[in-house]
């Protein structure tokens, strides 16, 4: 079974967990450096990958986007200015996704289609849902940012864990009438605990052999999506030291094992973009 492979494209600074104590004078891009290795396992494997691009890292960075793109990888949209959906309203969601498609076209092509979106933060949730009509308005095809687990930051616990289609009534409920997708954020069922199996920090902090036995339990019967930061596999990420010690633990934890996990993850499961597993 083929699986979906995404990576979100930020630098180390956007997580919601730092960016209210990082000093502008201190930050440092790291975002070329920290994605390369990511990008040299994928071609190893002959994988290819879904990139969610922040704007504001192709608007800097245009010409190492193009790369991605020409590297046979899908470009999805993570907004512009990874601000979570819950400080945007109509208008300014909108313009972002304007403003995103403008830099894409800069740095890639002006005939580009963007069919998917990521929301930072994984932001979309009922107090959110707003943002799925903006998105249909826009042409995009489908999302993944629904967590269907709730953790500290972010979640809409309840809602389906397979593909579907998602009604703009009520995120958990399925509209079979509609034509957009939501590809959610894989958890696993444990006998009715959520166990979320998706990536990032569950990735880093859970051993190897039992994530991917319940990624191994969830291919009997559908595919999941995998979603990774490439600040999560570099070991020169710069730590901030003023957050609180849980949340440095969620940030940091486990990073200089990442790419050797990942390369691991690729040996045992078959990947490919997430347009090619929604066979859009």
């Amino acid at each position: 079974m083929k699986n979906a492979l995404s990576i979100d494209l930020e630098d180390w600074y956007y997580p919601e967990l730092l960016r209210k104590h990082l000093d502008t004078n201190d930050i440092q891009v790291r975002i070329e450096e920290s994605t390369r290795p990511i990008l040299k396992l994928l071609d190893k494997y002959h994988a290819h990958a879904t990139f969610f691009i922040l704007g504001e890292v192709a608007r800097k960075n245009p010409e190492f986007v193009r790369n991605i793109y020409d590297s046979g990888h899908e470009i999805g949209s993570h907004g512009m200015s990874h601000k979570p959906l819950w400080e945007l309203d109509r208008a300014s969601f909108s313009e972002e996704l304007d403003d995103f498609k403008e830099i894409i076209k800069i740095s890639i092509k002006d005939d580009i289609k963007i069919k998917g979106y990521r929301a930072p933060s994984f932001s979309l949730d009922n107090s959110t849902k707003w943002a799925l009509e903006v998105l249909k308005e826009k042409g995009y095809l489908y999302d993944s940012s629904i967590f269907p687990a709730r953790n500290k930051l972010y979640g809409l616990n309840g809602a389906p864990l397979e593909i579907y289609k998602p009604s703009v009534v009520n995120l958990k409920s399925n509209d079979p009438e509609s034509n957009f997708l939501e590809f959610p954020l894989t958890v696993y069922d444990l006998f009715g605990f959520r166990v979320p199996v998706a990536g990032g920090f569950y990735f880093r902090v859970m051993p190897f052999f039992l994530f991917s036995n319940f990624l191994k339990r969830i291919n009997r019967s559908r595919p999941f999506i995998f979603y990774l930061h490439p600040w999560e596999s570099c070991k020169l990420t710069p730590r901030v030291k003023s957050i609180s010690k849980i949340d440095y633990f969620i940030t940091y934890w486990g990073i200089s094992g990442v790419l050797k996990k990942l390369e691991a993850l690729l040996k045992k499961f078959k990947f490919c973009p997430i347009h090619e597993v929604l066979g859009l």
